[in-house]
């Protein structure tokens, strides 16, 4: 391969997710240039944009810098909101002509690889209108489940066509391997890892907190069990509960004390915020969108040595078991819970075997993609 055209679900300014190293992968593993396509609205309005839009005014961004390589392209394309209304792709590929253009320009090089790493029917466009491309769907989520109503129905049908048009599937959770498991040997796993990169070294002292901190970084939403969170604090009083990261949505009343609430922060500070903490908490309720989560945090707690104490909610539940994972199923026993975890230790051999076995570089090398 010589080049990638990768239509992405997030902005290339956004943080680096599976998808920038996805494509610095490719890049380290080839040398080849890359035309990164931003995502577009596949989904109709919803009160909450709104609302959000009312709560931005009059407060200055402060968006992600991501600095753009010299091998890489970034476009966004135009489009209207209606994506999900029969006709929209008549409308909405007018806007799209440019893009277009440039796509076929960078598709006539030898080599080409099409990615598409958010089912939509701009992806479908191009994966008809270019049949001679190798091209990938890297499911990385339940792309529906992110959806209500019409939208939710219709993205369906648009992600099953992405599915069969597409020559190889990536899929980064069991349930999404079940999901896809009609394209038969179109279908490797290619689960989620961490960027090993940017962590300390194994040899560098850690900093853990006293008294013991139990921490969470990541966006605090929908999905997030606020129950257990606060079960987990009550049952182990003399501990801290760490949670770093933006909300979205409302916060229950009268928490208990010793859950302390910190903004978002670079990742760099998240990281060092972790090296404090003595168990890396991930608490998600189990839903249909969570159902197909392999989260990255997993990786990073344990890449930093952490144990982690988890809900048994979509690829962790598969990790009852494993080494440094303890799962709490409900509210009893948290404390039994709590001092298991911290009574695991890792050896900087054993977490120096990890980082080697889950660095993106590692994941996308074993599913044999190139």
């Amino acid at each position: 391969m010589t080049c990638l055209i990768y239509l992405s679900p997030l902005p290339w300014s956004s943080f680096a997710q599976r998808p920038h190293k996805f494509v610095e992968w490719f890049h380290a593993r080839t040398g080849g240039q890359v035309l990164w396509i931003d995502p577009y609205p596949t989904r109709l309005p919803t009160l909450d944009d709104f609302r959000r839009i009312k709560a931005a005014m009059g407060v200055v961004p402060s968006p992600v810098s991501m600095p753009v390589p010299e091998w890489l392209t970034v476009l966004q394309p135009r489009a209207l909101p209606i994506e999900p209304l029969p006709g929209s792709v008549l409308i909405n590929r007018l806007l799209w002509t440019q893009i277009r253009r440039e796509i076929d320009g960078f598709s006539q090089r030898s080599g080409c690889l099409l990615v598409i790493g958010k089912p939509s029917k701009m992806a479908v466009d191009i994966l008809r209108s270019h049949p001679q491309l190798p091209s990938l769907f890297d499911a990385m989520d339940d792309f529906p489940a992110f959806y209500r109503g019409f939208s939710k129905w219709a993205m369906g049908p648009v992600e099953h066509e992405v599915a069969q048009l597409s020559k190889q599937i990536t899929v980064s959770s069991t349930l999404l391997a079940n999901r896809f498991s009609e394209c038969g040997a179109r279908v490797r796993m290619a689960l989620n890892a961490c960027a090993i990169e940017v962590l300390p070294s194994i040899d560098a002292p850690h900093v853990r907190s006293a008294p013991h901190v139990l921490g969470y970084v990541g966006t605090i939403a929908q999905w997030f069990d606020w129950e257990m969170v606060t079960a987990l604090a009550l049952a182990n009083p003399q501990m801290h509960v760490r949670l770093i990261g933006p909300v979205f949505g409302a916060i229950p009343s009268g928490l208990p004390g010793n859950i302390e609430q910190l903004p978002a922060c670079s990742h760099q500070q998240a990281i060092d915020q972790m090296r404090q903490f003595s168990v890396g908490l991930i608490p998600f309720k189990r839903t249909l969108l969570t159902d197909s989560v392999d989260p990255i945090k997993y990786y990073e707690y344990r890449a930093l040595g952490l144990p982690v104490l988890s809900t048994p909610f979509g690829e962790m539940a598969m990790r009852e078991g494993a080494t440094g994972v303890f799962l709490a199923d409900g509210q009893a026993n948290l404390a039994r819970v709590v001092v298991s975890a911290l009574a695991h230790q890792d050896d900087a051999a054993q977490i120096a075997q990890f980082r080697s076995e889950n660095s993106w570089s590692a994941r996308f090398d074993s599913a044999n993609i190139l």
